[in-house]
């Protein structure tokens, strides 16, 4: 378990998915797919500090079969379509600090991490914790092409590159870019505190290998899930995880 204690996991995972009706407990390798980042934490952190933050009692209904409690249903206003992460988080927080204790850091993790490692979790807090001026450590994924040469569909229907003036520029010369993993942030809780965001902040990444990182939003996507986790070996799980 980890040894700071002062540390709150939150995992938001609203019920009412409209492309997958209830996607974040359609199963995956045998299991509902946010079993997967839970078990994962389950290594590192103990029950009272992890909260599903949800809207869904069936969702509810499997977190508590692992050992979870889920102490309040998330507001409506904060469960549509248009709901930022940090919104969910704050709340999560507030109510977390008001009921049990206050916190040092905030780790924010998505249901849909099927291939979560706490590895990159303890990674992440210990680049955290050596900049003190860090806010937070997002997980990170390089694009597999140049974004300086991305092109998109013109008003008269041609392709038009984004930047031009890097037509002929080497790709070894451009400047590496990276998204969002969609896996986890660490947190200094201050900075969920007050609602700051990657704009507002000072962010550090943490890069992962393209194979760990999957952005599950169709069937198909499911399908590329499944057949990865089998192919490094996720899908042989102990059936009788659950959290102390």
């Amino acid at each position: 378990m980890i040894k700071n204690k002062k540390t709150l996991v939150i995992i938001p995972a609203r019920g009412g998915s409209k492309r997958i009706p209830h996607k974040n407990i359609k199963e995956i390798c045998g299991q509902p797919m946010i079993y997967w980042p839970l078990m994962e934490l389950s290594k590192l952190f103990k029950s009272k500090n992890v909260i599903v933050s949800t809207d869904d009692d069936e969702i509810v209904s499997k977190v508590e079969k692992v050992g979870l409690r889920v102490p309040f249903k998330r507001p409506e206003e904060l469960s549509d379509d248009h709901t930022g992460t940090m919104s969910v988080a704050t709340h999560a927080l507030q109510w977390f600090e008001s009921n049990v204790a206050r916190v040092e850091y905030v780790i924010i993790v998505y249901p849909t991490a099927v291939m979560l490692n706490v590895e990159d979790i303890c990674s992440a807090l210990s680049v955290l914790n050596s900049d003190p001026n860090c806010d937070s450590v997002m997980s990170a994924t390089h694009f597999p092409f140049p974004i300086q040469r991305a092109v998109y569909k013109n008003s008269e229907g041609y392709a038009e590159m984004f930047k031009p003036e890097h037509c002929a520029t080497r790709s070894q010369d451009l400047t590496e870019g990276l998204h969002d993993a969609g896996q986890f942030y660490v947190c200094r809780a201050e900075s969920v505190r007050v609602g700051k965001t990657l704009n507002n902040s000072k962010v550090k990444l943490h890069p992962l290998h393209k194979n760990k990182v999957i952005d599950i939003d169709t069937i198909e996507d499911f399908e590329v899930a499944d057949a990865r986790l089998k192919l490094f070996e996720y899908g042989l799980y102990d059936e009788d995880w659950s959290f102390d």
